[in-house]
């Protein structure tokens, strides 16, 4: 909404507030992977749709955001290719760098070709507009993928790897929010620091 009301689609609109307590859906972290491995090999799914669906399963990026991704959030320097998708560039594995830079290739020579100046990643219908957010998740449920189960697994597991001010900044997602993953996760943020500074100290 708060895109909608920037881009002057939308104005005068007003909601009720709503407290987020935390996750509380049911999470199946097998079936995530399952699903993330079948995308990571399965040629006879769209590589563009198998990025996507790769976005949300490892990195919990909402459609929302996945289609507001232009070609310049991808980035490839010395042999690693990063995306942009909060404060700090995330490195890609190499299945999925393949696919991302697939499409950014795909993306600029369809650029070229149409004379058009389109920079998502995800064109949408019309001419030099994104695909709807509506229009990317009706393509990842297509591929199997239940949206807010899959983003809220994704997010839990994260949460156990890392500490809430760490998950926010390449995730792009609010502090507040990383920091009721991180306790809903029962994470051990103490036993994180000190192997991190152990690390450090073997340098």
């Amino acid at each position: 909404m708060r895109w909608a009301l920037s881009q002057k689609i939308a104005r005068d609109l007003s909601f009720p507030a709503e407290r987020w307590n935390g996750p509380s859906q049911a999470m199946d972290d097998e079936a995530r992977w399952d699903t993330a491995r079948r995308l990571l090999h399965d040629d006879t799914v769209k590589p563009e749709n198998r990025l996507a669906g790769l976005l949300l399963l490892l990195y919990a990026q909402w459609p929302a955001a996945i289609s507001r991704l232009t070609i310049d959030h991808i980035e490839e320097t010395d042999g690693a290719v990063r995306i942009r998708l909060g404060v700090v560039p995330v490195e890609l594995p190499a299945t999925v760098a393949d696919l991302a830079l697939q499409q950014v290739a795909v993306r600029r020579s369809h650029a070229v070709l149409g004379r058009t100046e389109s920079p998502w990643l995800f064109p949408g219908g019309q001419p030099g507009r994104p695909i709807s957010a509506w229009a990317m998740g009706e393509r990842l449920r297509k591929l199997g993928i239940r949206l807010a189960e899959a983003r809220s697994t994704a997010l839990f597991q994260l949460a156990t790897e890392l500490p809430a001010a760490v998950l926010a900044r390449p995730l792009g997602i609010d502090i507040t929010v990383a920091v009721k993953w991180q306790r809903a996760a029962a994470g051990d943020w103490g036993a994180y620091a000190a192997e991190v500074s152990r690390r450090h100290h073997d340098v």
